[in-house]
């Protein structure tokens, strides 16, 4: 019997019958809603349902909430308005799928940072389209990978087209075969249209076998200038980013400590990287930002070198470069200590120099200097500090310094930060650093065995020390500062002396 039916035997009076039903059935619909509220959306990542000890309430992703996306995505539409106010644009931004190392045996997923930054959404084979003429008329649609059980089986449940408006605060949400039909219908609706899509960063075939077919067919102009529009955004952290990028260096700075104080001579490069990996984890990183840098001895003149495989000897010296990724934000810190504990003089010496010049740098930043500007300066202020440490076995020529500042450090001193390490590859390094931009600093100085003009016992030797700074609106912030890098600071680490 239907939990009505008893209800209409209840009162012979049509009043009371309709009183009766609408009561049953506005308590029967709360009822029903509590269970709705209560029951958690079947998502394919991270929820304040699901995870609450990551995610908290209002946040799509740890750290950042929801409406944030949504601004990201307003400001998008309005960059890409600036170019052509006349015409309707369709902006599409794929996601990142997964990739194997094998059959069957996938690499840890990592998103497409772009579609990550716009969409909040981490899950594979998906795709966000916005479409409009101004910035109070656009649409955002976030297509989804179909439901597939086997799928679901073997990686996991993901999101469901009619969920993704819920979750991620699009305005739709469908599944991805039909984005071809939805384009096609975008171009065809309306006259004077520009399809956004980033030719030169094929991430994924499907979506773009179907921008490039739509455009073609359409007669299109397809703009793949998007990239720029998205850095440019990018480039300035917000304050939630700020805070994950605050406490990304926070880990990767806790973790070379760690490293520091579990070096000895006898044990290996291989060591000390599982090491910074283990505690950048146990910290709350959910992995290296990139292949670590442990390089003792003359390998950390190999600029690149992530071998990490040789044994620390006693009297080496050993440089650091690594940083974690923590909630999609990566650190990126660079150390040099000696294997036993104690800088001889001559490493003593170098490093004194290089860390002169970095302070110096650092201090430049309140200026709000271009990254090309600190690089050369870096090469005025290296050659001229190695001078003056009597590096070069002869006076040299003032007029020299420069050009064997850079043959001692031959990359540029500054590049930016954030999303990715090596961050908005499309932003120029000449531009004026402002607030909000993270940049690093770091100076190096290489010494080959086989450089004939500085004295003996600074061959082999290789150093670099680099911290990550925002630009504030007043002055600029240290973000890796808990990473020591003062001699004494070292020293007393790797001793275990008390402060």
């Amino acid at each position: 019997m239907y939990p009505h039916a008893r209800l209409l035997c209840l009162s012979n009076y049509a009043g009371k019958l309709t009183e009766l039903w609408s009561n049953s059935s506005r308590c029967i619909h709360q009822m029903s809603m509590k269970n709705i509220v209560k029951t958690p959306l079947i998502c394919g990542q991270p929820t304040y349902e699901s995870h609450p000890h990551l995610v908290m309430k209002g946040e799509l992703v740890p750290g950042i909430q929801k409406e944030e996306f949504t601004i990201r995505r307003r400001k998008l539409m309005e960059s890409v308005l600036s170019t052509r106010k006349d015409f309707y644009h369709v902006i599409v931004i794929p996601s990142a799928i997964r990739q194997y190392m094998s059959d069957h045996i996938p690499y840890p997923f990592r998103q497409n940072t772009d579609f990550l930054y716009f969409s909040g959404c981490q899950e594979t084979d998906s795709a966000l389209v916005l479409c409009g003429n101004s910035v109070d008329n656009f649409t955002s649609t976030l297509f989804v990978k179909p439901y597939d059980l086997q799928s679901e089986l073997w990686n996991g449940p993901s999101t469901r087209a009619e969920c993704a408006s819920l979750i991620f605060g699009v305005d739709d949400g469908k599944p991805l075969p039909q984005l071809s039909e939805f384009i096609m219908s975008e171009l065809k609706g309306h006259k004077n249209c520009v399809l956004w899509y980033n030719q030169k960063q094929k991430v994924q075939s499907v979506v773009d076998k179907t921008i490039n077919n739509a455009a073609a067919e359409n007669s299109i102009y397809l703009d793949d200038s998007l990239v720029n529009h998205c850095h440019k955004l990018r480039l300035y952290k917000s304050l939630a980013e700020q805070r994950l990028m605050r406490q990304s260096c926070k880990i990767a700075s806790k973790a070379f400590i760690e490293a520091m104080m579990s070096t000895k001579p006898g044990s290996t490069e291989h060591e000390l990287y599982a090491r910074l990996d283990f505690e950048c984890r146990m910290g709350g990183a959910e992995y290296l930002a990139y292949p670590p840098v442990v390089a003792a001895g003359n390998n950390a003149n190999t600029l690149h070198y992530i071998d990490n495989k040789q044994k620390i000897k006693d009297g080496d010296l050993i440089l650091v470069d690594a940083g974690c990724e923590y909630h999609g934000y990566s650190s990126d810190i660079s150390r040099t200590w000696p294997a036993n504990g104690w800088f001889s003089d001559a490493q003593k010496t170098l490093y004194e120099a290089t860390l002169c010049v970095q302070k110096e740098l650092i201090d430049m930043c309140q200026a709000r200097p271009s990254l090309d500007t600190l690089y050369e300066a870096m090469c005025f202020k290296l050659g001229k500090a190695l001078a003056a440490a009597h590096v070069f076995k002869k006076n040299v020529d003032p007029s020299e310094l420069n050009m064997l500042a850079r043959a001692l450090c031959p990359h540029h001193v500054s590049h930016y930060l954030g999303m990715d390490v090596h961050d908005i590859g499309t932003i120029k390094k000449s531009i004026k650093t402002e607030p909000g931009f993270i940049i690093t600093v770091e100076p190096g100085v290489y010494v080959s065995k086989n450089n004939i003009r500085v004295h003996e016992e600074f061959l082999g030797l290789g150093i670099r020390i680099e911290d990550d700074v925002l630009i504030t609106e007043n002055s600029i912030e240290v973000l890796s500062e808990d990473c020591p890098k003062e001699i004494v600071d070292i020293e007393r680490i790797m001793s275990r002396q008390p402060k």
